[in-house]
């Protein structure tokens, strides 16, 4: 279970934790159903050398999943021992420590699903993602897949996705990391987790959906048609996977949880009400059991084919669409009466273009207005010093800021207010800046809405200043997917900190750093009757967005950064949707959207047609 660690180099790692780099490979991507297929450990001492290392295969006893990525096959698993084999003693190696790892909110769900099925907890109470680090430092990469860290870092990567080399390439990667975070003073982003459990279904229900248009509820005397939702409750004579396995087949779409669409639920013992048969009663869904779901089968009628239509789309602010270029590949060009208000259509000092810009001093009005400015010319603001700023911009008493030294050992260019006024005004440039145009990013401005290319998969990654972290400040990013009627199916619809994922896995929060959440969305994988999903943020408590400051939100898709925008326009608002992305016939499209209120999340998610506990 060990072998031996070659490493680049040593660090000087915070000694206020403990540290363990971990990393596993998964049968899949959803920790409740999917299983821990291999897994490494290696535990740091305060200079960043390895103390301890623990790896070993797993045997799963299910079907490994995706071979070609981890060549882990059930020849290969089959001699290896078992995750409660080796549970007591990988406890031990976590006990007390704050794990490591890329993507850190996923290797924890699925150790904390793993350690759950053997009856006991994961051992650790807080953990570091090193891909929120690499963003958090704005690292000058394409995107923050490991191997392209380890690239930029210069570390040797000998074998992608074994558990052990990922282990050993993380932890250089986390000591370099860690070492420039301290020399630009920034926090590393740690996060608890005691407040992350994940649920484990051991019968979870893999959803195939249905080809065909779902007819509505059951009516018992027309009698079963393809392309309804059933349910399943409790104990059934057929095995469960395999009577979904046959309702799916038949043309039936199969779901793990009751919602207004559901057609039919199908328990053998209603009278244990239990919470899926509660919920059906209590919308007037028909509960059948197992025997007359067998005898409406044999007379099920076809369903109707579906159909590509168009959506209502409702917007909470005005959208403005322009062409956009991004180094994914040019979105379509879709033209606007409007489109001239926005500052991609008429660019001005191009040597602008690019370059990121820290402010420093100034009041909360001030950076407002001088953000917007850097906008229009084409710069991004960026929140933190981090490897990325090229330019500091001084405001009144920016001097006095404890960053100041920084600014000063690296040489970064200063340029005032009056700079950034003469360039929006007559284009003039100032002289430390090249007069070529850099590659970046479009920066969206408020009602922006641009096409999203072929790619499916998405992450919307929300951030703000990492000095505002702590007891201070709570912050709460979520996800609703919405139909037509802008109305969640069911509550599991509602993508929160106790509920981190849809039943299909489409939609998945991930609390990656103290100042850094994201929502990863597979757009292949949302349900049919999905047409919007709108991501937001609220801040806890009495805090507004006015105290928390600006907000950036970047939208990353498999090849890099596709498009960003900063929010900072907030007062007394108290949540605030950042972000939808939504269909417009067969396109899925991003709309920037920074619309505030000053209700709380309870009472936006009701608004959304989430039922909350008055408790």
């Amino acid at each position: 279970m060990t072998s031996t660690f070659r490493q680049a180099a040593s660090y000087r790692l915070p000694g206020d934790h403990r540290w363990v780099v971990v990393d596993v490979e998964t049968s899949g991507l959803r920790a409740a159903s999917h299983r821990v297929l291999s897994v490494a450990a290696l535990v740091l001492r305060e200079d960043g050398t390895v103390e301890k290392q623990f790896s070993t295969l797993l045997n799963p006893g299910c079907d490994p999943g995706p071979v070609h990525i981890h060549n882990l096959t059930p020849d290969r698993l089959a001699g290896a021992p078992r995750f409660e084999d080796i549970a007591d003693e990988f406890a031990e190696l976590l006990s007390g420590r704050t794990m490591v790892a890329h993507n850190a909110s996923f290797d924890y769900g699925f150790l904390d699903a793993e350690f759950q099925r053997v009856g006991s907890g994961v051992p650790v109470d807080n953990r570091l993602c090193t891909l929120a680090l690499a963003r958090r430092l704005e690292l000058d990469v394409p995107n923050h897949r490991l191997e392209t860290l380890a690239e930029y870092w210069k570390i040797e990567q000998f074998n992608a996705h074994d558990a052990y080399d990922d282990a050993r390439v993380l932890v250089d990667v986390f000591g370099r990391s860690a070492t420039l975070a301290e020399s630009l003073q920034l926090p590393l982003p740690v996060v608890g987790c005691n407040d992350s459990r994940v649920t484990v279904y051991p019968q979870q229900i893999k959803r195939m959906p249905s080809s065909f248009t779902n007819p509505g509820r059951l009516d018992l005397a027309h009698g079963l048609v393809q392309g309804m939702k059933v349910v399943i409750s409790g104990s059934t004579r057929t095995p469960r996977i395999a009577l979904a396995a046959r309702l799916t087949e038949a043309g039936f779409d199969v779901m793990n949880g009751v919602s207004r669409q559901t057609s039919v639920v199908v328990c053998d013992h209603p009278a244990s009400q239990s919470g899926k048969v509660r919920k059906a009663c209590a919308n007037g869904i028909p509960v059948i059991s197992e025997q007359q779901l067998d005898e409406l089968l044999v007379r099920a009628l076809p369903g109707v084919l579906k159909t590509d239509r168009a959506p209502i789309v409702v917007s909470l602010v005005p959208e403005i669409v322009v062409p956009v270029e991004s180094p994914i590949g040019p979105a379509p060009v879709v033209r606007s009466p409007i489109a001239a208000a926005s500052p991609s259509s008429n660019r001005k000092a191009k040597a602008w273009n690019g370059r990121r810009v820290l402010i420093l001093g100034g009041s909360h009005l001030d950076g407002v207005i001088m953000r917007s400015r850097l906008i229009q010319l084409d710069a991004r603001p960026s929140l933190n010093l981090t490897t990325a700023v090229t330019d500091v911009l001084m405001l009144d008493g920016g001097k006095s800021d404890k960053r100041m030294a920084r600014v000063t050992a690296r040489g970064l260019p200063q340029i005032a207010e009056s700079d950034v006024n003469e360039a929006l005004v007559s284009g003039v440039v100032p002289e430390h800046m090249k007069l070529e145009s850099r590659l970046s990013a479009p920066i969206l401005i408020r009602g922006e809405a641009i096409d999203l290319p072929a790619a499916r998969s998405w992450s919307v990654n929300v951030a703000w200043r990492a000095e505002n972290v702590g007891g201070e400040f709570d912050v709460n990013v979520v996800a609703f997917l919405l139909d037509g009627t802008d109305k969640v199916d069911s509550d599991q619809d509602f993508i929160f900190y106790n509920n981190p994922a849809d039943e299909d896995g489409a939609v998945e929060l991930s609390v990656d750093g103290d100042s850094e959440q994201s929502i990863r969305t597979d757009l292949d994988a949302l349900p049919a009757e999905c047409r919007r999903v709108v991501i937001a943020a609220a801040v806890d408590g009495e805090k507004t967005f006015g105290d928390l400051g600006a907000v950036t939100v970047s939208i990353d898709g498999p090849d890099g950064t596709f498009a960003t925008f900063v929010l900072d326009l907030g007062t007394v608002e108290r949540t605030m949707v950042l972000t939808e992305i939504y269909r417009r016939g067969d396109v899925w499209r991003l709309r920037a959207v920074g619309q505030g209120y000053d209700h709380d999340l309870g009472a936006m998610a009701v608004g959304y047609g989430v039922e909350v506990d008055e408790d």
